[in-house]
């Protein structure tokens, strides 16, 4: 049953990357992070009355949690915003082995064969990735965006990690997950007033003016449902952090489609290769997490 729910995030999480993408072209990233962090947390807002709150005891490993999603989610916005989603969706994809690599460390989890064999086809399809951006004039040693995504990348897969150590009973603290949603929502909204108000309106006239648009509520409403069923896969009983965060990612499948339909992105033949490869390289690491079990 985790699977399915795992499956269903990553459909969700789809949609979230193409409303991201809307919201952002030619919009100011600082006021729609806060405004995402702010409904969030008015979403979860009833549901934090029925948690328990721990204390500091416990509000300090939450606290660290939306830190990590937060530097995650600002550098994926800038990121987005000025790179295809073509681009970004792929690069994203490859948490997995990212998560894995963790998982082996923090864990010890060990890679058997199939394992090693999605690690080794996912640096690859990166590389061929690069060579897909260079057509569009995006060099992916030295482009900032590009380093931005790549590190919200990393940030995202040690937010995964850690939340395999908050909610696991056995090898963790064992929260409850609606309390570390709520709560870690709540800081966010926190964290990105005090940015908004200090760092952004100041010197809103110096960068790019922020623009409403319909599809930045949009953004909310996916993510918390995305997150609330992947927390809720998590919970349940013989839930493995490699294979949802591998399963997660295959949101790339619904942003790379409606990414090329809705903003008429270029050189798809070479990217869905790429992007073919990632999937391969996520089955090859689904396989190989089959054969542990």
């Amino acid at each position: 049953m985790w699977l399915a729910f795992a499956f269903l995030s990553a459909v969700l999480l789809g949609f979230y990357d193409v409303a991201k993408k809307h919201s952002l072209r030619d919009n100011a990233v600082i006021p729609i992070l806060f405004l995402n962090t702010l409904f969030c947390s008015l979403i979860f807002l009833p549901m934090a009355f029925q948690t328990s709150f721990g204390g500091w005891a416990v509000q300090r490993y939450i606290l660290l949690k939306a830190c990590i999603v937060l530097s995650s989610w600002l550098l994926g916005y800038i990121g987005i915003k000025h790179l295809p989603l073509t681009i970004v969706g792929p690069i994203n994809a490859t948490r997995p082995v990212m998560v894995l690599a963790g998982a082996l460390l923090i864990f010890g989890e060990r890679l058997n064969l199939w394992q090693w064999a999605g690690v080794m086809l996912a640096i690859l399809s990166f590389f061929l990735l690069s060579r897909s951006g260079r057509k569009e004039g995006i060099d992916f040693r030295h482009n900032r965006w590009i380093l931005c995504t790549v590190g919200a990348a990393v940030l995202g897969a040690i937010s995964g990690l850690y939340d395999k150590y908050l909610m696991a009973t056995e090898e963790g603290l064992g929260l409850p997950r609606l309390t570390v949603q709520c709560w870690y929502n709540f800081y966010q909204s926190l964290m990105m007033g005090a940015m908004l108000l200090l760092l952004w309106y100041p010197k809103r006239k110096e960068g790019t003016p922020f623009q409403w648009r319909w599809s930045i509520l949009l953004i909310s409403a996916f993510l918390s449902v995305a997150d609330y069923v992947y927390f809720y896969s998590l919970s349940l009983d013989g839930a493995l952090i490699s294979v949802v965060s591998m399963v997660r990612r295959s949101s790339v499948l619904v942003s790379f489609m409606l990414g090329a339909m809705l903003f008429h992105e270029k050189n798809l033949r070479s990217k869905a290769i790429d992007l073919a490869l990632v999937l391969l390289s996520m089955f090859l690491l689904w396989l190989g997490q089959r054969q542990e079990m």
